[in-house]
């Protein structure tokens, strides 16, 4: 399928709704490190290289239609990496947002971010405030970057903040529901992703959107992020499209029903 008929798919209104583009598309981006090894070289590279396949999947989303896509950039639990690549892994962020920010906004992309600041460099987070402030009233494609994120922690801080409700009488612990709980994630405002792709060849969330991804489609792919490109995207998407999404119901001619 070609860039111009996944267009169409998307705005086709006879199409069933779970059969259209997916509006928002999450990918963990793995295989970096992996990468560089395969060629001798040291982990740096592959990250480099790893941004450039970051910024041709960003522009490929932007020209398929895709409203939201969430990137798994830097997890909490990679501060525990050796200390060398976690800074090699900053400078690359600081550079990223130097370089590509600017581009990105005149593109008409919404940079947003999710994950824990609190604890984060002073300089990190000017960064990321920086690159939210400059895109907030953008209108296209928004791009979701999930640093210093872990679901887990996401929802920790999410049950806190409900806490803190019920326990200042703002809230009653009879009405903590689904959305209550959504309301408090960091994706309050983003829908649910329909699918999420991981490269590598790894089948696993790896504490990514555990809330979000209840119903979600997911594409594990053999291919190296590095290595990730525009027709692994729109393979990914295709593989979705083909399948039968019953959200725990029964289906009906392609359709779901409870």
């Amino acid at each position: 399928m070609t860039t111009g008929q996944k267009a169409v798919v998307r705005d086709e209104a006879l199409r069933d709704d779970d059969r259209r583009m997916p509006r928002h598309v999450a990918i963990i981006m793995d295989g970096n490190g992996r990468w560089a090894a395969a060629r001798g070289l040291d982990r740096t590279f592959g990250h480099k290289k790893g941004v450039e396949a970051l910024r041709t999947t960003v522009s490929h989303a932007d020209k398929l239609g895709i409203e939201f896509l969430t990137l798994f950039s830097f997890s909490s639990e990679n501060w525990s990496r050796p200390q060398t690549e976690v800074r090699q892994l900053m400078g690359l962020l600081r550079l990223f947002i130097r370089r590509d920010l600017a581009d990105l906004h005149k593109a008409n992309v919404r940079v947003r971010i999710i994950g824990a600041r609190d604890d984060l460099a002073g300089d990190i987070r000017s960064l990321l405030d920086e690159a939210e402030e400059l895109t907030r009233g953008n209108t296209g494609l928004n791009l979701v970057v999930a640093f210093n994120y872990g679901a887990r922690n996401e929802i920790e801080r999410a049950v806190r903040r409900l806490a803190e409700d019920v326990e200042a009488g703002r809230l009653k612990a009879a009405d903590i529901d689904s959305a209550a709980i959504g309301s408090r994630l960091d994706t309050a405002d983003i829908p649910d992703p329909e699918l999420i792709i991981r490269t590598s060849g790894e089948q696993r969330l790896s504490n990514f959107l555990l809330w979000q991804a209840a119903y979600s489609e997911f594409v594990f792919l053999p291919v190296l992020w590095p290595d990730f490109s525009p027709e692994d995207l729109e393979r990914a998407i295709d593989d979705y499209l083909g399948r039968d999404r019953r959200f725990g119901g029964l289906t009906t001619k392609g359709r779901a029903v409870p």
